[in-house]
């Protein structure tokens, strides 16, 4: 059984040769991180196993794709870049990775959060054009933190708020209990919240959950912080309330359309910290995330599936 890792970035595709070990499936590691998915093909070349770090698998490539017959996604959002039930019908199984980056996506969030209420990018921004520009900050102890989703993630940045001295409240679709956080209803944390974190996995039910009505029942003056995925807001509709200040501030490293193109209005927007979809980007995070692909492969060879 042969595995093709299809578009490693260098710093991963050195895990990868790090970590693979004598008797693990042969493996192939393309340093292009750049492939489109017409090339996906010629560079899988009849592997049974695809690991995919970013690169779009539309059902009608993966009909070329002769001898696939699994997919392990590097990450949780496949959804993002494939239909897991379409290739199903193809009968190649979408595998993805939990937890790996918990601790260093939250710190992530954590840190958007505090950029956000302190103004760091727009005085940095000044300081750079020799433009003196003084802000006021948010005090964030005391206020609320308000989760959306309550996964790994959320944990973590739960424990790190919670030390910073806010109150944390949370909404998820299924009950949890958590030490220190409080669960309320989506509509009380929308209200409450002096800052918003979205923690939900992208479905087709979740698709836009942050929607123009959902935007306006938020706290005016909130920061809102998102480290999950980019279409999970309604962009449009964000955009809007930042121009008009309901929301005061975004810290975003996820976008519906990545790269964030160039003249997009969060680029234009002094509110608006960003960040490239680096939250999981630490060495301790790229280990377990690859670890976690070869232990797929491995059970998918002992399986012989």
């Amino acid at each position: 059984m042969r595995a093709v890792f299809v578009d490693a970035s260098p710093t991963l595709a050195a895990v990868m040769e790090r970590l693979h070990r004598p008797g693990d499936p042969a493996m192939t590691v393309h340093r292009t991180p750049n492939v489109t998915p017409a090339e996906l093909p010629d560079a899988l070349d009849g592997a049974e196993i695809a690991v995919i770090d970013h690169t779009a698998l539309p059902t009608d490539i993966a009909r070329q794709c002769t001898g696939l017959k699994h997919v392990v996604f590097l990450g949780t959002g496949a959804r993002s870049y494939m239909s897991p039930e379409e290739l199903a019908g193809l009968g190649i199984s979408v595998h993805t990775i939990k937890g790996y980056g918990d601790t260093a996506v939250a710190e992530c969030a954590f840190a958007l959060m505090w950029a956000a209420a302190k103004g760091f990018a727009y005085m940095d921004r000044g300081v750079r054009t020799g433009r003196w520009l003084r802000t006021d900050g948010v005090q964030l102890t005391g206020k609320t933190l308000g989760l959306v989703g309550f996964g790994g993630i959320a944990a973590e940045l739960a424990r790190l708020a919670s030390g910073a001295g806010m109150r944390v409240i949370a909404w998820n679709r299924s009950p949890k209990t958590f030490p220190g956080v409080t669960f309320a209803s989506l509509e009380d944390v929308l209200a409450q919240s002096h800052v918003l974190s979205l923690h939900l996995l992208l479905t087709d039910e979740t698709r836009g959950f942050l929607s123009a009505d959902r935007i306006a029942a938020l706290r005016p003056g909130v920061i809102l912080v998102n480290t999950a995925r980019g279409a999970l807001v309604d962009e449009a509709a964000l955009v809007a309330a930042l121009e008009g200040g309901h929301v005061a501030h975004a810290g975003l490293d996820v976008f519906t359309t990545e790269p964030l193109p160039a003249d997009h209005p969060f680029t234009r927007l002094e509110n608006v910290t960003l960040s490239a979809h680096s939250a999981f980007r630490t060495p301790e995070a790229s280990d377990n995330l690859i670890e976690a692909a070869l232990a797929h492969c491995r059970r998918i060879r002992a399986e012989g599936a």
